[in-house]
């Protein structure tokens, strides 16, 4: 296990005020990573308050707390019904997501999150999964790389990337960063190759770990796990996880309006508590992650 310090927690009171903690109440972190948020939560619990938290990635086993209220659940966020269950929880107070890779995963080098660093083509959060970004660029079909590309990457030149790797991969794979940044070279305009090669990294990543089909599978469980007025507190980093959580947080679809009865009126899931909330220029100052985090916040009813 790789044991490094994590970065500083994003929007860590902001995320944590809108869950409106009750001291007894029952709370699930379904991205424990660095632990940040998990011990906001535990210092506003009290003594019968309980907090279940989610990571996939076992590096986040070196910040389990040793706190009799805490239960960290091994498993994707996905899932998180399921486990609850298994845990004897049915309903719960509050949930808080903090979406994306984790300042820790994109500084260790091998994890080949980050276009920083050569390393193998990895990018699993969870390392017991056998899809990497090296299956992913070198097994893919070519129509298939240029969905990716264009849905999770939002790249209008989709076509010309997909194509450009399936040509070299014919003649050896593609094993590592710095190989694959070779074959993107012509695709990286000057002045703006670190934003473009970022949604290409974005979209690998996010048909690896299958991040879109989680958080909409996590999405629609949330109102039956909400107690009454439970709190929905989330934090997005890019538009693809954004306009799913405010779509869903405003009508319970993530397409469409919902329907209307007889009456015309619609049921709905959450309200929306507040406005949109972004890091303030001190926070993005002193950490840079926070530069594009998107925190929302709904109530059920």
């Amino acid at each position: 296990m790789i044991v490094m310090e994590y970065h500083n927690t994003v929007l860590l009171n902001e995320t944590v005020d809108g869950l409106a903690i009750k001291p007894d109440g029952v709370y699930v972190d379904v991205t424990f990573g660095g632990g940040g948020h998990s011990k906001e939560i535990l210092k506003r619990l009290g003594p019968k308050g309980r907090l279940l938290a989610f990571d996939q990635d076992e590096d986040a086993l070196s910040n389990v707390p040793d706190d009799e209220r805490f239960t960290l659940i091994r498993e994707n966020f996905r899932f998180i019904k399921r486990f609850l269950r298994f845990h004897g929880v049915k309903k719960v107070d509050g949930i808080l997501g903090d979406f994306g890779v984790s300042s820790h995963q994109f500084d260790v080098p091998e994890r080949g999150f980050s276009t920083r660093f050569d390393s193998d083509l990895d990018m699993r959060m969870d390392q017991t999964k056998n899809l990497s970004a090296f299956q992913v660029i070198n097994e893919y079909e070519e129509s298939d790389l240029r969905k990716m590309f264009y849905q999770y990457g939002e790249l209008k030149n989709a076509p010309k990337i997909a194509r450009a790797i399936v040509s070299k991969r014919k003649e050896k794979e593609i094993k590592t960063s710095q190989d694959l940044k070779e074959v993107l070279t012509p695709f990286l305009p000057r002045h703006r190759e670190h934003k473009v090669l970022a949604q290409i990294y974005q979209a690998i990543r996010i048909e690896v770990n299958q991040e879109i089909e989680a958080l909409k599978e996590f999405l629609e469980q949330t109102p039956e796990l909400l107690k009454e007025e439970g709190r929905l507190s989330l934090i997005s980093y890019h538009s693809l996880e954004d306009r799913l959580v405010k779509r869903y947080m405003r009508s319970g679809l993530f397409e469409g309006e919902p329907e209307k009865d007889m009456y015309g009126n619609v049921s709905v899931p959450f309200k929306k508590v507040g406005k949109l909330i972004v890091p303030s220029a001190e926070e993005i100052e002193h950490n840079n992650r926070a530069r594009s985090a998107k925190l929302r916040i709904a109530e059920k009813l």
